[in-house]
């Protein structure tokens, strides 16, 4: 078994358009993936406590692996006191991985904790990932060396076409895909809101929500090889 972190934003506003926050599907379907595979999984937010989903998010029929998080008794309960990702210890995590949800642009690439974690279980050569948005959370990610841990990686995200045909490339505070390019990662796109994930070593990443169950199974993939290592 290993223990996998979950880090969602706290950020609840879109710019002053509407409300918004973590995506329902990128967290349950990667949550349920992991935890399936017999993986302890902890969530964690960047402000703690109970993190604001994005009400678009759900729906009259909702996908499965978002339908089972809300019926779930324990799992409901460890979303409404998620830890504060300033409280963890860099140690003693297996794998990280960043569900998206516009929420995450504005605070996850702000957050120093966060970058340290990120940048920490890189270097370890540990598991780290994102989906849709949630590639916001490695921009200010560095290697010990100071380099960007995208720099030089097959990257992918949210891409600009897919925040154009979303009426938002002027709300957000930045383009994904655009500052991933701009830090050095190697981005490839798949077709706007079409499941699209790629992995580079340790490092996975899915385009949109619809990307959020492939990327997790690559994350469990490199999980499986980053097991089988020996230790160093």
């Amino acid at each position: 078994m290993s223990r996998v972190l979950i880090v969602l934003t706290s950020h609840g506003d879109l710019g002053g358009k509407r409300p918004t926050g973590f995506y329902w599907e990128e967290l349950a379907a990667p949550y349920w993936a992991f935890r399936d595979a017999g993986h302890e999984v902890t969530l964690a937010s960047i402000a703690g406590g109970e993190p604001p989903a994005d009400p678009t998010s759900l729906s009259e029929k909702n996908p499965p692996a978002v339908t089972r998080f809300l019926e779930d008794s324990k799992a409901m309960a460890a979303l409404r006191a998620t830890r504060p990702v300033a409280s963890l210890d860099r140690t003693g995590w297996d794998a990280i991985f960043l569900p998206g949800g516009h929420g995450t642009m504005w605070d996850l690439p702000g957050s120093a904790p966060l970058a340290a974690l990120v940048g920490s279980l890189f270097d370890a050569g540990k598991p780290v990932g994102g989906v849709c948005h949630g590639p916001a959370g490695l921009v200010a990610a560095r290697r010990a060396d100071g380099r960007p841990v995208v720099e030089g990686r097959r990257v992918n995200g949210f891409t600009d076409s897919e925040e154009a045909a979303a009426g938002l490339t002027d709300v957000v505070p930045f383009l994904l895909e655009s500052r991933l390019r701009e830090l050095g990662g190697r981005f490839e796109g798949g077709a706007d809101f079409a499941p699209y994930a790629v992995r580079d070593g340790n490092l996975v990443t899915g385009q949109n929500p619809a990307s959020a169950e492939p990327a997790a199974r690559l994350m469990l993939d490199a999980l499986g090889e980053a097991k089988a290592r020996p230790a160093a």
